[in-house]
């Protein structure tokens, strides 16, 4: 039986009960399937999922994944966070048995356009940003994704004149066998390493967005990345660059320009972007491309650029304090992606970072620290190796501090800096160590900082 054919009747075992795993049981249910949840975690961390889905005929089994689950099954869907070297996995492909995913249900049964965005780093900005270019098009637009969305339940909404526009991770591309009709790729760097293991295996699966498209589609990718350059698929090609002309959009004498069959046509001067970054500038050129490829107006990518503040936790400010200036950039789950944020300040930082490492190489993003940095903060299981990587690539002289979580990091970086300096939460890592995901990590960072300015005024 297909994943993506007839529900009615279907034998559904859905593994993994997140928030994709929570929308994809309450999809298959009201849709006639006969849905059966298995979860790693007890009973007692599901109840709130449990108690939203509670009336549908949904079965679970909690705390383990027996392979006896696959006797009284038709079809697996995996949520994202669920590895494919899972024993479970492993023997529903040893039996041949369908695996499937929410993402994949979504583009089959999706009656409207649909845009997939991915990339090591900027996918979220980048994916707003296309929103908001749709938006200002007048174009009916719904963003969701990866970006915080399940889209599932919201099929009903959609007709064939939307749009959606999908943050896609590498996880919800993995089992991916259809791509969206547009699809961009931003970067391609050393991430998720503890998951698929080689560049290679996780290159693999982020080309997934674009290995499916036809001739009639269209893929937006990276000049500037020779890794992107290589992706798959026979969809038409639109590039983004900020270091040559391209048949798509580039960065010349400091204006982001259109170049489509040789002509250049200007879009906006950097000067208008609100966001912050050489690499944000990137994005903005990625998403530009992605808009004109679909037929946006250049007098509405121009607004949405001029408009667009960005997103929380992503080189957010969330204050200043006697002259110190505190930015919460907590989606910088990378060495690479803390790198970036370190490029974009001219002032001295302190930097708060650590948390899970990813098991990604940590030596440029030392060097940066040893040009960049004036004090670093070190918390969570990956201190003792970062310190190490900043003693022996070129940030030896930093001094180094170690906390043991954030609301210690704070006032202690309120303390080491100086007026005009950045206070620079950009950890380098995951937060699993001591959060539930790098938002709440940035919320905490947010509500420290806020409190510390109420001191301030009180004082």
């Amino acid at each position: 039986m297909s994943c993506t054919g007839t529900l009615s009747g279907q034998r559904a075992l859905v593994v993994g009960l997140g928030r994709e795993g929570e929308d994809l049981a309450r999809f298959l249910a009201t849709h006639g399937a006969r849905v059966h949840v298995t979860d790693q975690r007890p009973a007692a961390e599901l109840a709130v999922a449990r108690a939203r889905l509670a009336g549908l005929p949904v079965r679970y089994t909690l705390g383990e994944h027996p392979l006896d689950l696959l006797d009284d099954c038709d079809a697996v869907y995996l949520s994202p966070g669920v590895p494919r070297t899972l024993p479970l996995v492993e023997a529903a492909r040893a039996r041949g048995l369908p695996l499937s995913s929410a993402t994949e249900l979504f583009l089959a049964r999706c009656p409207a356009h649909t845009i997939g965005i991915t990339g090591s780093s900027g996918k979220t900005t980048t994916t707003a940003l296309v929103g908001e270019m749709l938006r200002a098009a007048g174009w009916p637009v719904l963003v969701g994704g990866n970006i915080g969305v399940p889209l599932l339940g919201r099929l009903g909404e959609l007709t064939a004149e939307h749009w959606v526009v999908l943050e896609l991770s590498s996880f919800q591309l993995e089992p991916l066998r259809q791509s969206p009709q547009v699809a961009a790729i931003t970067n391609l760097t050393p991430n998720h390493l503890d998951r698929h293991k080689t560049m290679e295996a996780y290159a693999a699966a982020k080309f997934q967005i674009t290995a499916h498209q036809r001739p009639t589609d269209w893929a937006v990718l990276n000049a500037d990345d020779p890794l992107v350059s290589r992706a798959p698929g026979a969809g038409q090609r639109r590039w983004f660059s900020l270091e040559r002309p391209v048949e798509g959009t580039y960065l010349r004498d400091d204006w982001l320009i259109a170049g489509v069959n040789g002509a250049p046509h200007r879009l906006a001067p950097r000067s208008t972007l609100r966001l912050r970054g050489r690499h944000n500038l990137a994005n903005a050129l990625c998403a530009a491309a992605v808009a004109l490829a679909v037929g946006v107006p250049p007098g509405a990518i121009r607004v949405a650029l001029e408009r667009f503040e960005g997103v929380p936790h992503r080189l957010e400010v969330v204050g200043v304090i006697e002259g110190v200036t505190y930015v919460n950039d907590s989606i910088a789950t990378s060495p690479e992606r803390s790198i970036a944020a370190l490029m974009s300040f001219d002032a001295p930082v302190v930097l708060l970072a650590g948390g899970r490492d990813k098991h990604l190489p940590w030596d440029r993003w030392a060097q940066v620290v040893g040009q960049r940095v004036r004090a670093l903060l070190l918390l969570g299981e990956a201190a003792e190796l970062i310190a190490s990587a900043a003693r022996a690539h070129g940030a030896a002289h930093v001094p180094i501090y170690r906390v043991g979580c954030l609301d210690d990091a704070v006032p202690l970086a309120r303390a080491l800096a100086q007026p005009g300096d950045v206070v620079l939460l950009s950890p380098g890592c995951t937060s699993y160590d001591q959060f539930r995901d790098f938002e709440e990590r940035g919320a905490r960072f947010r509500s420290l900082v806020r409190a510390q300015m109420v001191q301030e005024r009180r004082a």
